[in-house]
Parts: C-alpha cells; structure tokens; sequence
C-alpha cells in the first residue's frame, strides 16, 4: 500500500530523558515531515540476543518481548536513524544491547539464503559528546547496524563533540547539519 508521507524509526540511545541526545531527536522530530517512532533503548523492555540460535533456522526472534513491534516497524519505515551519546567512543550499551537483535537479519540472510528486508530505506547516525575520544569507531558501528536493516542511503554523521563545553543545540554548525539531515530525510526513497 502507497503512502505519501515517510515514517522514521528513531532509536535513542541515551540514559538521560532530557540530555543532549533527547534534546537533538525532539529538535529533528520538529523539523521531520511524516510518522516517527522513537525507542527509548534505557527504558524499553528488550533483552540482548542471547546467541540461542534460534534465529539459524526460523524467522524473527524467539524472545517474547517489545522488540516484536520493533521488527513490524523496521519492515515497514522509510528512515532509520540512530541517536547517541559517545561512550569511550563506542555507542551506548543499551543501544547496542538492542542492535544485538537484529541478529536474526543477519542469520535469515547468511544461513536460511532469505532477505529478511524487501523495502530499502535510507538512514542516519546523530553521536553527541565530549572528551578525548572520537567518533569513527561509533559511526561504524551504526552504520553496520543499519546495514542490517536495509538502509542503503545513509546520510553524512552528524557529530557534536564538544558537549563538555557547549550543548549539541548550541553549536550552530550542529543545527545546519541537523537541519540538511532533515531535508534529506524527507525526501522519499530514490528522490532527487
């Protein structure tokens, strides 16, 4: 069924309900046209993968939990993006706790020969920090996790890592890269 408006998967990675990253995704959500969805990975009821195996030889997942909705989601959205603070250059542990589930992707393609994910989508990584280290380490990280979900259009990163001095919202480069984030993700898939 066509729908003339996108709808945009957001995963949170952050602990703080009003921090730098919930302030960033509030401000995109603002400037997004269409659906949005945002999964609060500290506060969701979604256990890490657990390596069972399951996944080897049937379709989704065997753990009975909010990630089920998250599959039907990701299935059906046009954008993904993945929000975090940077934690010893790495994303969040519970965002990654949750990027372990989508193992069973992984699992459909390379041992069942499925693609578990028709609908192509385009994608986005927003890291926000500060300190010594950087965030190439957590940029490649999200981008294989939304390899997994069929992104093949990811945007630029875009990255605040001066959040020891300065909130993300404050830096003016920050908003513009933000704001251009936005347009391309309103644009439809295959849009010029």
């Amino acid at each position: 069924m066509y729908r003339d408006y996108n709808k945009t998967l957001i995963f949170n990675g952050s602990p703080r309900k009003n921090g730098n990253t919930a302030q960033i995704i509030n401000k995109l959500t603002k400037l997004l046209k269409g659906e949005y969805k945002v999964i609060d990975t500290y506060y969701c009821n979604i256990s890490p993968c657990m390596d069972c195996r399951w996944c080897r030889e049937n379709s989704g997942c065997c753990i009975d939990d909010e990630m089920q909705d998250i599959y039907n989601y990701i299935q059906e959205c046009d954008n993904i993006i993945i929000a975090s603070p940077i934690y010893f250059s790495e994303l969040t542990s519970k965002l990654l706790d949750v990027g372990s589930r989508l193992q069973t992707y992984f699992s459909a393609r390379y041992f069942r020969n499925e693609n578990p994910i028709i609908k192509q989508k385009k994608g986005a990584v927003i890291l926000a920090g500060g300190g010594d280290g950087n965030m190439d380490k957590a940029y490649d990280t999200a981008c294989t996790l939304l390899k997994h979900m069929n992104v093949t259009d990811v945007s630029p990163a875009v990255c605040s890592h001066t959040t020891n001095i300065k909130l993300a919202l404050e830096d003016e480069i920050f908003i513009n890269q933000l704001v251009k984030l936005a347009d391309f993700l309103n644009k439809r898939y295959g849009q010029l």
